[in-house]
Parts: C-alpha cells; structure tokens; sequence
C-alpha cells in the first residue's frame, strides 16, 4: 500500500496527462494478477468497485485518529479546517503525534483490501473504528493518509478514469476503445485491467445483477443549439426530479440499482415486489418518482424514503413510489435465459421493445410508468414542450437523438438536458464558509437570507457555492474576512451586505431553513453590488412563487402511457 501512496503522489505531482497515463502505466504494468484489480480500483478513489459501501463516517474516521494519535478530541478538526482535506489532516496529525508504522511491516494492498471487506461487513460503529484502527496503527502518515483517500472516496491526485483507462491500455498494449468499452460493460475499471494483462477484453460483456454505469446527458439551455445538434427531428421526454435507478430482473430475483452501483431494492421494495410477477428479463433504466393520487409529489418527500433499510409501513403509504422507464439495455423478452444486450441499438428500436413489454402502469394501478415523449421538430415545438413539462412539475426536458446508442458513464451529445431556471431571488449573505478541494482557502460557500414579511428579520432559505468566477471570489474573500461578525470552525456570520442574485428550479417547503422554504439546485446568477440589503426580496415574494408551482398541472401520465 506503501508504494500505491507514493505512486499516487507522484501522479498529483504532475499536471501532464502523459506523464500521469506513463507513471501509472508503468506501476499497473508491475502489480502481481492479485494486486492489479485492487489497485486500479483504489485509483478511482473508491474502496470497492460497486454496490458496496465500508459505512464509516466522520466520528468513527476521528476516533480512529485520535487512539492511534493519542491526540485530543479536536485534533483532527482543527487540521482539517487548515487544509480542507480528510487525507491531509490525517496525516499531519499522525505525524505530529510520531507516529511510526508497524516494525514488521506496513499493510499491504491486499491486506488493506481485506480490512476493508472486514469493515464494511462489521455491524455496528465501534467494530468499524476499532478494525480501522487496526489497520492505521500498522500504517506510516503517508500510507494513513492513502487509505483514508480511499476510504473517503477522495483522491484528489488529478486522476480521471480516462486517464486510468489510458494507463491500462498502455500498461499492456491493447487498443484504448476495447479497454474502455470493458470499463462500460464490468462497471469495474480493476475487473477490465485484468483482462486487459490476460489479453481477455472480448469477454466483457453486460450481465444481469452486474450494474452498468447511467448514460449522462450533457447540460443545453438554449432551444435553437438544441435543434441545431439533434435536428431536424428530435425526441423529447420529461426530466423527472427523482432517484435514477437502474432495476435487473430475472424470474423471481429482482435489483435496484443506484447512480453509484448500489443497491437500494430495500428503500423501494414495491418496486421490487411488483417486478417480480413479470414476464421477461432485462435491464431497465429510469427514475423512482413519489407519486400519490395520480400526482407527482416533491422531491423533498420522496427524501423521506432515502437512507432506510426497510421503509415503514406509514412511510411506504404517506410516500408510494413509481417506477418510470425510459430504456432498455437488454432483454429476454421470453424470459428463455438468452439476454440480448441493446446498448448499440438505436434508442428509437430499445423504445419499441421497451414499449412491448406491457409493464403494469400505474394509471391501471401498477408501479411504472413510461417516460412523457413527444417529437418535436422546430425550436417553437421544444420551447413548448419545455413549458408543458414545467407544467406538469418537472425539471424540464430531455432531448434525445431517436438514433442515438446507449453509451454507459458517456456524457455525450446524443441527449441533451434542457433546463432552465424558474426564476431568481435577490438574496443578501449571512454566513460564508471556507472552500473544499480547489477552493481551499477561499470563502466559497455562501448562505443566504430573504426578508420576513411580517418581522422584517432576515431569514434564511438556501446555500450556493457555484456561479461566481475564481476572480470573485477571492475579491468577495477579502471582503467577508474584512466584515465577519463572528467564527465558528469553518463558518463565519458576516455582514448582512452583499446582495447576491440566487437562481434556482424549484421551490419547496422545508423546516431546514428560517424561511420555511428551500430552494431546489441554488447557484448564484450574478453579485448584485448595485443592491442594498433593503431591496432583497421577501417571503411573500416566496410564497408567491411557490404558490404558483403548486398550481401547475400535476399529471405524470399521458394518456399514450397509459395505452
């Protein structure tokens, strides 16, 4: 593991892409047939490659530290405030305390693998700590800092996966495309580097219970660009404020997948119940919508479902869900154990077989339902497409090329996501707190207030940290430094002063906030200098706008779905 943390390091050491695809190439092209899979996927800055999670958060990671430190309980606190960075922190404290590694050696790749395997089956917190403590107590600064990269799921070596799919392909001299569509199919980067060293990259394939990575959609507002790329004939379908899932079905064994690879069939077993009477095999993709009465309900209910073992028996009826599907990635139609994988169909023939399929809707008392589609063939017929998905409470639209093929962990510019801001909010900041990653050191992350109507108080509703440019913010940096009111770790109150305008696509109720409002996917439009904090806007404004969404035509299924 040792030489893992100083390969890593000299990757982050270097901002050219061959010297990081050569460093790399040459350390894979080293590893034993037993290390490779494992150190290819540590790269990728995850401990597993999929599906599984090691469930060990701050408190445990920290009480770990502080036994083997012999440090006090803010410690690591305190370092991590400095450097923004778990691994960093980790590492100054394990050497200001003289830590030193086991005398007989420190953990190996393996060994390290398999203390992982150990944590994540261990029940219960004090388990988890004390097997990481184990395996930190064994380890150098530097290898502790390595592990906690991986633990934490952040290296921050400037390391792409297409950068790692390079090296592979380097390492042992196959063709990059082959390396990468085996990436695709496994959905395990360190099964391909195994295949690629045994020259057995044409075995990859798509298998069911073996999730896939999600087609993505690359971001477009403008309806005239949109045409542009996708026309003269576009497909349009409505982007649902869900939970993406991917469900894998075989007989009686059904699986829902996440956008990471993990199951979550447990938060949704309805799903999973009504896929088992079904007559096919397959893979499917689409969205886990909450959806009562006929009406979609907000996103922030359906987070009511998240993050449970087993839904309640009150959760699962306050909050049903839906299945909506949009794709289909294979399928045995006969259910005959011959799956025929569609990824490089063209999307109009995986609809019409998606379409065959007779799921049981929910307009007819099922748990699915198709995606909205319609054609559109002009930017007028887009830009009204986009208002009715508004209408009917969703994020806005996906534009799709009919002859487009499903290309896994992809963002390409065969689907296109068309969303734009409901509307903005003139806010003033009342709190800033310090970057994470690249803005380490700056004061990026900025909390904002609306004014209460009837108190004339300032009340928050939300928090951003994109739309300002590097150059404002480290001019708004110096300025909230220059007028904090007061510190608390990583955050400070600050003069309610600057006026911030606030973009966002859905407003929701929410107890999170003073306001009793939370903005959905906040980032500020623009600094507002020329605005004084007695021009914000206010609560009722707020209530306005989400008044009007609540208003809007609720429907989710067409009458074409229901057919």
């Amino acid at each position: 593991m040792r030489r893992w943390s100083e390969v890593a390091g000299h990757v982050a050491a270097t901002t050219k892409t061959s010297e990081k695809t050569a460093i790399l190439a040459d350390y894979l092209a080293s590893l034993s047939p037993d290390d490779l899979p494992v150190a290819a996927v540590f790269l990728t800055g995850r401990p597993f490659p999929a599906q599984r999670t090691v469930g060990i958060g701050w408190a445990g990671l920290a009480s770990a530290v502080r036994a083997v430190a012999g440090a006090d309980p803010g410690a690591l606190g305190r370092a991590y405030d400095k450097s923004s960075d778990l691994s960093t922190s980790v590492r100054e404290v394990l050497t200001a305390a003289g830590h030193a590694p086991d005398p007989a050696g420190e953990p190996t790749l393996a060994e390290v693998r398999h203390a992982l395997d150990q944590m994540e089956a261990a029940v219960g917190p004090a388990a988890k700590q004390a097997l990481l403590e184990a395996l930190l107590r064994r380890s150098s600064p530097a290898t502790a800092g390595a592990i906690v990269k991986v633990l934490t799921g952040e290296l921050r070596i400037g390391l792409r996966e297409g950068l790692l799919e390079a090296a592979i392909a380097r390492a042992f001299a196959r063709p990059l495309v082959v390396v990468k569509r085996a990436t695709q199919l496994t959905g395990d980067v360190g099964r391909a580097a195994v295949l690629a060293r045994e020259d057995r990259l044409a075995e990859a394939g798509l298998a069911l219970f073996r999730p896939i990575r999600f087609m993505l959609a690359s971001p477009a507002e403008d309806a005239v660009e949109i045409m542009a790329r996708l026309g003269p004939v576009a497909w349009v379908e409505d982007k649902y404020d869900g939970i993406r899932a991917q469900l894998h079905r075989r007989g009686a064994q059904v699986r829902l997948y996440s956008r990471d690879l993990n199951d979550l069939g447990g938060q949704f077993p309805e799903v999973v119940e009504a896929a088992r009477d079904l007559r096919w095999a397959g893979i499917l993709d689409g969205e886990i919508l909450a959806w009562k009465d006929g009406v979609v309900l907000p996103f922030l209910q359906l987070q009511a479902r998240l993050g449970r073992k087993a839904p309640s028996a009150k959760i699962r009826a306050d909050v049903p869900v839906i299945f909506v599907v949009w794709d289909a990635l294979a399928l045995d139609e006969a259910d005959d154990g011959v799956v025929l994988p569609l990824l490089d169909a063209p999307l109009a023939e995986r609809r019409r077989r998606l379409e065959a399929l007779a799921l049981p809707l929910a307009a007819d008392g099922g748990r699915f339902a198709l995606s909205h589609r319609v054609s559109v063939g002009s930017v007028g017929e887009l830009e009204a497409a986009f208002a009715a998905a508004r209408a009917r409470r969703n994020e806005g639209l996906m534009v799709k090329d009919p002859s487009s093929a499903y290309t896994p962990g992809r963002r390409g510019l065969g689907w296109l996501k068309m969303k734009k801001a409901l509307a903005t909010l003139d806010c003033v900041v009342v709190g800033v707190e310090v970057g994470h990653g690249k803005r380490h050191g700056v004061l990026s992350d900025y909390t904002f207030a609306v004014r209460d109507d009837p108190t004339g108080a300032l009340v928050t509703i939300g928090k951003a940290y994109s739309g300002l440019t590097d150059a404002e913010i480290a001019e708004m940096t110096r300025w909230f430094e220059a007028h904090t009111i007061s510190v608390h770790g990583r955050y400070r109150v600050v003069e309610p002063t600057v006026v911030v305008e606030v973009a966002f696509d859905v407003i929701m109720r929410s107890t999170r906030h003073w306001s009793g409002y939370a903005l959905r996917f906040p980032r500020i439009a623009r600094l507002r200098l020329d605005k004084t904090a007695d021009e914000i806007d206010t609560t009722s404004t707020v209530a306005v706008i989400h008044e009007g969404l609540q208003h809007g035509a609720e429907h989710l299924v067409t009458a074409s779905a229901r057919r």
